[in-house]
Order: structure tokens, then C-alpha cells, then sequence
């Protein structure tokens, strides 16, 4: 089976629908049951953000038109990635990025390993406040990550950069408007975090 998951790395409801995703397979893998492949694909959740990004708190605001609180935006994800064990610490970041740069890091970080490097890319900004948006940032996030072949590539070229533009037109030539977005064996897609018990009705149905 193959799931395919569109996400941003800046998007709390994907850091918490992956989360929910790995819960679901976890009891999937304990069933008699086929092997499951995930992939990972790239979007953009605003694809106006220039390189050098926006004020986040700015950028939030904005958002709501002004009309809607900070912290209006985040109880309620930070309530479900509490009950998920996923920290979310939005005071701590000064930066809405631009997500380019973070999406072709995960293009060139080995498939087997490009969840765990989505989780480390998702620590630094919902956690610690860092710049996803930033070369030199996530050169070091990959290296932490055991992966300094990416960052190399990272640095000195535009390696990843089609793959990434591939995911983000097909995103919306299927008209996938939000994320995250799960397309199981090219026949069902559901959207949103969805809780574990969803997801796995969804496999059973697909398998």
C-alpha cells in the first residue's frame, strides 16, 4: 500500500496528521496486514512568501483580517499535538518562511529516512523558533540529522527544486487547496489530521 502526504513543514495540522498518520500505522503493522509505503511530497500552505519570509505575528494577523486573536490560531493545535506528545511552542517563532528551501532538503534526504528529517524540520520551527527558511539553518538541522550529503547539495546547487515544483503542480492540477492531504494507492484521499481511528478505516477500505 502507498500513502502519499502532502504537507508543509510550517503547517501545525500536518506535524500533528503525520503524527496521527504513524499512530494509525502502528496498530495497521500489528494487524495481518500488506506493508505500507509513505511518501512525502511538498506544498506550499502560502506559496506568496517571499526567500527572505515575513514577520510571523504579522503574517498571522493578517491572516484573520486583524479580527482574530494570536492565540486564537494556536489552542487549538497546540491542545491536539499535546494529546498526540507533539510540543508546540508558537511564541518562540519570529519567522513565517519561505518553505522552498526546507522541501528540497527533503528531496535530498534518503526516502527511508526523509520522516525523520520532516520531524526534525518540524522540532526546529514549532519547538525552537529557528528559521526553516534560512540555507545555513537547515544545513545544520541536516547534519544533526546524520545527513550532511543534503546539506551539501543543499548549499551548492538547486538540486530537489523540480521535484518539489513537480509536487506543488500536481497539488493543484487535483485541486488539493489545503493540507495535509493523504492520497492512499492513487483511489482514496482524505484531508485534514484526522484522528488514528480514521485513518485506519480509510486503509482497511483501500486494502
Amino acid at each position: 500500500m502507498r500513502i502519499d502526504l502532502f504537507s508543509d513543514v510550517v503547517c501545525p495540522w500536518c506535524r500533528i496528521g503525520k503524527r496521527h498518520l504513524e499512530l494509525a500505522l502502528a496498530e495497521w503493522a500489528a494487524e495481518p496486514a500488506e506493508p505500507v509505503t509513505v511518501v512525502y511530497r511538498s506544498f506550499f500552505l502560502d506559496p506568496t512568501i517571499p526567500p527572505e519570509g515575513r514577520d510571523f505575528r504579522a503574517h498571522m494577523l493578517a491572516k484573520g483580517g486583524g479580527r482574530v486573536a494570536l492565540e486564537d490560531f494556536f489552542s487549538t493545535p497546540r491542545e491536539r499535538g499535546a494529546a498526540a506528545g507533539l510540543t508546540f511552542n508558537f511564541e518562540q517563532i519570529d519567522k513565517a518562511p519561505n518553505t522552498l528551501l526546507a522541501h528540497r532538503l527533503a528531496y535530498l534526504t534518503p526516502p527511508a529516512q526523509r520522516g525523520a528529517l520532516l520531524d526534525a524540520l518540524y522540532s526546529a520551527y514549532f519547538e525552537f523558533g529557528r528559521d526553516v527558511g534560512d540555507v545555513d539553518t537547515l544545513a545544520e538541522i541536516a547534519i544533526a540529522a546524520g545527513h550532511p550529503a543534503a546539506a551539501e547539495a543543499l548549499l551548492n546547487s538547486d538540486a530537489g527544486t523540480a521535484e518539489v515544483l513537480s509536487d506543488v503542480a500536481f497539488a493543484q492540477q487535483v485541486g488539493i487547496s489545503g493540507v495535509p492531504f493523504f492520497i492512499v494507492n492513487d483511489r482514496l484521499a482524505f484531508s485534514g489530521a484526522q484522528p488514528p481511528a480514521t485513518i485506519l478505516r480509510v486503509l482497511r477500505q483501500a486494502s
